[in-house]
C-alpha cells in the first residue's frame, strides 16, 4: 500500500512538473510576442487590407510593356495592391482627420503633404469623404533592381463630398491623370510621389441595343409599347429567401403559370446583397437567378430585379465593393430578354434618418451610372417606399417607381399632382391590404375587405392607365424579423398579404388580382 501510494505520487510530481514547464513556456511565448508587436506586420492594417479586400474599384492595366526588366506577375499583382490600399487609406484619412495606417502606404516624403492637409483641415473643422471608382494604369518605368515603378494612372474617377463642421460644403465628380512614384521598402510598394497632372469633365456614351426604353412617359419593348400588369413575387415556402438552400424552381415554374392565368405579365425580384456574396458574388446564385429569368422568357413574363436587398451600409468607402457586386450581377445578364428594368434598392429613402438622406442618394445616383455602363439595354429605377419621395433623382432614372399603403380615396389626388411634375413612366410598384383579423389584429381587414380594396384599386389603375405591381402572391407561414421586427403584430400583418392562402387555396381578392 506504501509502495503504490509513492508511485501515485511520483506521477503527480511529474505531471505538475510538466504543467509548470508548458505555463512557463506559453508566459514566454507570449511575452516574445508581446514585444516583437511593432516589427508584426501581420498585425498591421497593411496585410488586413489585403484580406479583406475593402477597397475594389475597377482597375485596367493598359499597358504593362517594361523595356528594360520584365514585370513579373506576382509584382504586378503586389503593386496593383498596395496602389490601391494607399488611395483607401489616405481616403479614410482625410474622412477621419487621422492618419492611422498612412506610414504603411507612404514614404516619409510623401507623409508630409498628408500629414499638412490632415492638421489644416482638422482645424478647419473640414472632413472629406471620397472613393475613386475607376482606374486605367499605365507601367512606364521599373527599375533594373526592382526597387522602383512609375504610373501613369489615367482618367481617375474620383467622387468627393467636403464637410465643414459636418455641413456638407461641396459635392463633386471629377475624372483626373495621375503621375506615380513607388518604392519598394520592407517587402512593400510604398507612394513617393503623386501628382494629378489633370482633372477634366467627360462625357461617356453609352450605346443601347434599344431592348428597353422610354419615350415620354410610355414604356416600349423591341419598339412595341409595355404596359406593366404585375406583383411583387416570393415563392411561398421561402419568402426573403428565393435563391437559397431551398431553391425550387418547379414550384416558381409552377407559380409563373398561376400569374399568367391572373392576366398579369411582369413580376418583381429581390436579390440580397449578402446572400449573394457581396463584392465577390456566388456562381450558384448567378445560376439560380438565371433559372429564374429563363423560365420567366419562356412564359413571357418580364422581370423588375430588385439589387441590394438588405444593404444598408452607403458609406463612400464601402461604394468600390458595391459597384463590384453590381458588375457581376448586371454584366451577367446585361442581354437577357426577360429583365424589363434593374431596382437599384428597395425603399432606401427610409434609410434617410439613419443613413443620411444625403449619403443615400449619392450612392443611388453612383450606383445608376455603373449599371447603366455595363447594361445599357434595360431601364433603371428606384422602388421609392410612398409618392412624396417619387421625385427624388428622377432626372437619373428611366421609370419612376412608387409604394403606396395608405387610404386608397386619396390616391387619386396624390398620383394626380405626382403625374403633373413628372412627364415619366410611373409604377405603382407596391400595394396591398393585409387580411390580418386575428388574435394580434382584432380589428384587421377581413378577406372580404381585402377583395373589396383590390376591386376597386384596378378601378383607378384602370381610369389611369397606371402601370401596378400589387403585394403579394402568397401569404405566408414565416416573416423574417429582419423584414419587419420581432413585434408579433407586426409579422402577422405582414404574413396576409397574399392573394392566396397559406393553404393554396385562391382568396375573394384574386378575382382581382389583374384587369
Amino acid at each position: 500500500m506504501i509502495s503504490w501510494n509513492r508511485y501515485i505520487y511520483r506521477i503527480f510530481i511529474i505531471i505538475s512538473f510538466v504543467g509548470v514547464i508548458v505555463l512557463v513556456l506559453f508566459g514566454i511565448s507570449q511575452t516574445l510576442s508581446y514585444l516583437n508587436t511593432g516589427a508584426d506586420r501581420s498585425s498591421m492594417l497593411h496585410l488586413a487590407l489585403n484580406k479583406e479586400q475593402i477597397y475594389l474599384p475597377k482597375i485596367v492595366w493598359k499597358d504593362t510593356t517594361n523595356p528594360g526588366r520584365p514585370m513579373e506577375k506576382q509584382t504586378l499583382f503586389d503593386i496593383e495592391q498596395d496602389y490601391l490600399n494607399a488611395w483607401y487609406i489616405r481616403n479614410a484619412a482625410y474622412q477621419t482627420n487621422k492618419n492611422e495606417g498612412i506610414e504603411d502606404y507612404y514614404t516619409k516624403s510623401a507623409r508630409k503633404n498628408i500629414d499638412s492637409t490632415l492638421q489644416f483641415n482638422k482645424e478647419q473643422g473640414i472632413a472629406i469623404h471620397s472613393t475613386t471608382t475607376n482606374h486605367t494604369i499605365d507601367l512606364d518605368f521599373y527599375s533594373a533592381d526592382g526597387q522602383l515603378a512609375v504610373l501613369t494612372d489615367s482618367n481617375v474617377k474620383e467622387y468627393q463630398r467636403v464637410y465643414r463642421n459636418e455641413t456638407m460644403i461641396l459635392e463633386t465628380e471629377i475624372k483626373s491623370d495621375y503621375q506615380v512614384l513607388l518604392m519598394l521598402e520592407d517587402g512593400f510598394w510604398r507612394v513617393r510621389h503623386i501628382v494629378k497632372e489633370e482633372s477634366k469633365k467627360q462625357d461617356t456614351i453609352i450605346e443601347s441595343n434599344g431592348f428597353a426604353k422610354t419615350i415620354d412617359d410610355i414604356i416600349y419593348v423591341e419598339n412595341k409599347e409595355y404596359q406593366i400588369k404585375g406583383i411583387n413575387y416570393y415563392p411561398q415556402k421561402t419568402p426573403w429567401d428565393m435563391f437559397g438552400d431551398s431553391f425550387d424552381i418547379e414550384a416558381i415554374r409552377k407559380d409563373f403559370d398561376i400569374l399568367l392565368d391572373g392576366g398579369l405579365n411582369t413580376i418583381r425580384i429581390f436579390v440580397p446583397y449578402e446572400v449573394f456574396g457581396k463584392a465577390n458574388v456566388e456562381v450558384e446564385k448567378i445560376e439560380k437567378l438565371k433559372q429564374v429569368l429563363d423560365n420567366a422568357e419562356n412564359k413571357e413574363l418580364m422581370v423588375i430585379v430588385t439589387l441590394f436587398d438588405f444593404y444598408g451600409d452607403y458609406s463612400v468607402l464601402d461604394w468600390t465593393l458595391t459597384h463590384r457586386h453590381a458588375e457581376q450581377i448586371v454584366s451577367a445578364f446585361k442581354e437577357h430578354k426577360a429583365i424589363l428594368a434593374w431596382d437599384i434598392k428597395n425603399e432606401p429613402n427610409l434609410d434617410f434618418d439613419t443613413r443620411g438622406k444625403e449619403n443615400v442618394l449619392a450612392w443611388l445616383k453612383e450606383m445608376k451610372h455603373q449599371i447603366k455602363q455595363y447594361d445599357p439595354n434595360h431601364l433603371i429605377t428606384i422602388g421609392w417606399s410612398d409618392i412624396e419621395s417619387a421625385s427624388l433623382l428622377q432626372d437619373e432614372m428611366d421609370i419612376i417607381s412608387f409604394h403606396y399603403y395608405l387610404d386608397q380615396n386619396s390616391f387619386t389626388d396624390s398620383y394626380s399632382e405626382l403625374k403633373t411634375n413628372i412627364q415619366k413612366p410611373l409604377v405603382l410598384q407596391e400595394f396591398g391590404l393585409s387580411s390580418n383579423r386575428g388574435l394580434w389584429s382584432p380589428f384587421g381587414a377581413s378577406q372580404k375587405k381585402q377583395a373589396d380594396y383590390h376591386q376597386q384599386f384596378q378601378e383607378i389603375i384602370k381610369q389611369e392607365n397606371l402601370h401596378y405591381m400589387s403585394w403579394t402572391l402568397y401569404d405566408f407561414e414565416e416573416v423574417p424579423s429582419a423584414v419587419v421586427g420581432k413585434l408579433p403584430w407586426r409579422k402577422h400583418k405582414q404574413k396576409h398579404f397574399g392573394f392566396i392562402d397559406r393553404e393554396g387555396n385562391k382568396k375573394p381578392a384574386f378575382k382581382f388580382i389583374g384587369n
